[in-house]
């Protein structure tokens, strides 16, 4: 079972940053996807970008290409998620998942954080 620990959300204008931080304790896969997830006001839970570690490919949702990066430290256990030129419809709940199989996108994954907060505003 792996243990997830998100920060780094916050208040911020539109068209600001932020930086998402995702630590990881626990795991035992010696590969595995890890990602970034949110729940925005009146949405389900969808998929923002995702890594697996078995080639680091990424997947990104179409609405953050080109504003939001992805990457992983694999000595540190730790995810990351870079947010530039934010939009109020931003706004949400971010949750780190991770899994041993390549989800890319799914909301199937077998492990959460807790979630760290995001606000944008206009």
């Amino acid at each position: 079972h792996v243990q997830l620990v998100e920060s780094g959300g916050g208040s911020v204008e539109a068209g600001g940053s932020l930086r998402l931080l995702c630590a990881a304790s626990g795991g035992t896969y010696s590969r595995y996807c890890m990602g970034w997830f949110r729940q925005t006001p009146g949405k389900e839970r969808e998929g923002v970008a995702t890594i697996y570690t078995g080639g680091g490919r990424t997947y990104y949702a179409d609405f953050v290409k080109g504003r939001f990066t992805i990457s992983k430290d694999n000595a540190e256990n730790t995810l990351y998620l870079q947010m530039n030129n934010l939009k109020p419809e931003d706004t949400g709940m971010y949750y780190c998942a991770a899994d041993r199989f390549n989800l890319q996108l799914s909301r199937h994954y077998s492990n959460w954080g807790r979630g760290t907060q995001v606000t944008v505003a206009s």
